[in-house]
């Protein structure tokens, strides 16, 4: 059996190709269908993100070393994927990546920890995978004919269980590695809560609605919003979706907002100083010269290089997050690099009861066989029997039939054994012989 995946993600694809491959629901659902029809696997899981496309297969009658077969199958299954989204084969060979049974479980627990992602140690993936695979799980319930095999299932509850330890047990999603993350950061260092504090934000881009989310989900107990097009902030505002804690100001105002704030942070593309030094002595005044952050992450600066110079104003500049960035950066690769042993560790985990699964079916298999075959030559001796026929003659025959057909899977397993060598197989089948081996 193997453990297939197949995909494309940021390292290896544009946003262009990336948004050719990628699964709706609906599509979603129609490739598991095909690979139903197609018998290109038992199970299998897709997971579709904007940096990633990737497709889990389990397929319990290919060969996991590399034969003719195999290379077939794998050729099969990438021109489906091609077909499916009608793009080119060979663009598509050219960003896709395959890996098989260990280097597959692999990948998806990495994946899963966020250690393959954009931005390091990034959480949200996690609970992508986990969507992918309730997705599936329940279109295999929905199937009559089809379930999602155990073996698929156990691999992705594990993976989970992966994560969750490297959560727990590494530092990887507790340092900000994002410019909007890390001025909330800062914050949180200088101030011991948000909930009593009013945080001016100058523009409403995309790293000023980051800090917005950021500051929300801390609870920040007013946020005020100064752009120069007040339709952009307004915007933002009804993104956001939090119209009792936020305010909207035009940037003529912005001493009136200064005035409030305990936090200033301003991301904008002015060509001139927004904030003088100036500016914030009034403010400070008002204030009483209470403590205030401010987090200049604009280029050109928005903020007067001066105003760090007064007492109780903590001054920060993009360079500034930037190296505070650098240095979590490197915190969150230590970090990895314990993942990636822990992943490791589990990976070998589920391998192991991965051949206690498949070798229990297979004693159970054999079992089945032989008590059917029990039963077949049973059942002819009695009717063999009740016509009169020699009873001992007809026991003699029953226990030769009996002994052949039993010994003859094991001797064509040992058979191939020796012809292959397997000397470690050979001596466990000694031993439960309990025949010594000749030296």
């Amino acid at each position: 059996m193997t453990i297939l995946v197949l995909g494309i993600n940021h390292k290896t694809a544009t946003v262009g190709l990336r948004e050719k491959v990628a699964f709706s629901p609906e599509k979603c659902q129609l490739a598991l269908q095909q690979i139903q029809c197609l018998e290109l696997a038992q199970s299998a899981v897709i997971l579709s993100t904007c940096n990633r496309t990737e497709i889990y297969l389990h397929n319990k009658n290919l060969s996991p070393t590399e034969t003719k077969e195999t290379q077939d199958f794998l050729d099969q299954i990438v021109a489906w994927f091609a077909q499916i989204h009608q793009i080119d084969l060979i663009e598509l060979k050219a960003c896709l990546y395959l890996h098989q049974d260990k280097n597959a479980v692999k990948h998806l627990m990495s994946v899963a920890c966020g250690l393959d992602s954009l931005i390091l140690g990034e959480p949200q993936i996690l609970g992508q995978v986990k969507q992918a695979y309730q997705l599936t799980e329940e279109y295999y319930q929905s199937q009559a004919d089809y379930a999602l095999t155990s073996e698929i299932s156990r691999l992705f509850q594990k993976t989970f269980s992966v994560a969750k330890r490297v959560r727990s047990e590494t530092n990887i999603g507790e340092h900000a590695v994002s410019v909007a993350y890390a001025a909330c950061s800062l914050a949180r260092q200088i101030f011991e809560h948000l909930k009593s504090l009013t945080v001016l934000l100058v523009g409403a881009g995309e790293t000023i609605e980051l800090v917005s989310r950021h500051l929300l989900r801390h609870g920040v107990k007013k946020i005020i919003i100064s752009n120069r097009t007040l339709s952009r902030a307004e915007a933002l505002l009804s993104r956001l979706d939090q119209g009792n804690q936020i305010q909207v100001i035009p940037l003529d105002q912005l001493q009136d907002g200064l005035n409030q704030a305990d936090i200033v942070i301003s991301s904008t593309a002015a060509e001139q100083i927004l904030i003088t030094q100036q500016m914030v002595k009034i403010a400070q005044k008002q204030r009483r010269n209470a403590p205030m952050l401010v987090v200049d992450i604009a280029v050109p600066r928005d903020v007067e290089e001066s105003v760090g110079e007064m007492d109780s104003v903590y001054h920060y500049s993009v360079d500034d997050l930037q190296n505070i960035i650098q240095h979590n950066m490197d915190q969150r690769e230590k970090a990895a690099d314990q993942a990636n042993q822990i992943i490791e560790q589990e990976c070998c985990y589920f391998f192991e009861w991965l051949k206690v699964h498949q070798f229990s079916n297979l004693i159970r298999h054999y079992r089945e066989n032989a008590e059917q075959t029990r039963q077949d030559l049973l059942e002819k001796a009695l009717t063999a029997l009740q016509q009169g026929e020699n009873a001992e003659q007809i026991i003699q025959e029953l226990s030769y039939k009996l002994m052949n057909k039993l010994i003859h899977p094991p001797t064509q397993a040992m058979s191939t054994m020796v012809k292959t060598g397997n000397s470690k197989g050979l001596r466990s089948f000694s031993q439960a012989l309990g025949v010594e081996r000749e030296e």
